[in-house]
């Protein structure tokens, strides 16, 4: 049984890796790991650059946490959902409501996946069990052609990127997307946002359907 003081020590050290992973996330969010500077990352969090090094030992450490820690979320609300007790319709929906909720959460998350793709050309991104995350949507697109419910046509795997990509290109574009809303200061706003799910999960669920 570990020491009250240990107990104590172990949380603070959680506590303040999760405040470095957070700071990190939006500075890798605004500049990709090549732009990202970790005297930032430690000016936002009130820890020294001595203490990130300390915890990650390197800037591309850090970068591999805030992605690891991301897909690991992610894995693990999309196991709580219990697809495989809903029909195909229902889960899909399930799917894209959950993701569409975790991006409003984390909206960071997305550039810093774009950035991965155009600074590091999905080095890091290869690293991560990149699968575990598209497989549940391409097993429940699986399931859904296979009941008849949707297209017979479809491919999984293509279907399931650009679904995904149909969710997201809102969040990474929403600066430039600001003209098309001139009264909206702020397209992640909750009225606003919540139109772009209703809109997208729509979209989303007609797309694939048999006709």
């Amino acid at each position: 049984m570990k020491e009250p003081h240990l107990k104590a020590a172990t949380r603070d050290a959680d506590a303040t890796k999760a405040s470095i992973l957070d700071a990190a996330e939006e500075e890798f969010g605004r500049y990709g790991l090549q732009g990202a500077r970790t005297e930032a990352i430690a000016a936002q969090t009130g820890v020294t650059k001595a203490m990130i090094h300390y915890y990650f030992e390197n800037k591309e450490n850090l970068y591999r946490e805030v992605l690891r820690r991301t897909f690991s979320r992610r894995s693990l609300q999309i196991e709580s959902l219990n697809l495989p007790a809903m029909t195909p319709p229902e889960a899909l929906a399930a799917i894209f409501r959950d993701l569409l909720a975790e991006i409003f959460k984390h909206p960071t998350i997305a550039s810093i996946l774009v950035f991965e793709s155009l600074q590091n050309r999905g080095k890091y991104y290869r690293e991560i069990s990149v699968a575990s995350l598209y497989s549940p949507l391409m097993e429940v697109l699986e399931r859904g052609v296979a009941g008849g419910y949707f297209c017979p046509k479809l491919d999984p795997r293509h279907t399931s990127v650009n679904l995904v990509g149909m969710a997201v290109f809102y969040i990474c574009s929403r600066e430039n997307l600001s003209s098309l809303w001139p009264d909206e200061p702020d397209l992640l706003s909750g009225e606003i946002f919540a139109g772009h799910v209703e809109t997208t999960v729509a979209m989303v669920c007609n797309a694939v359907l048999r006709r």
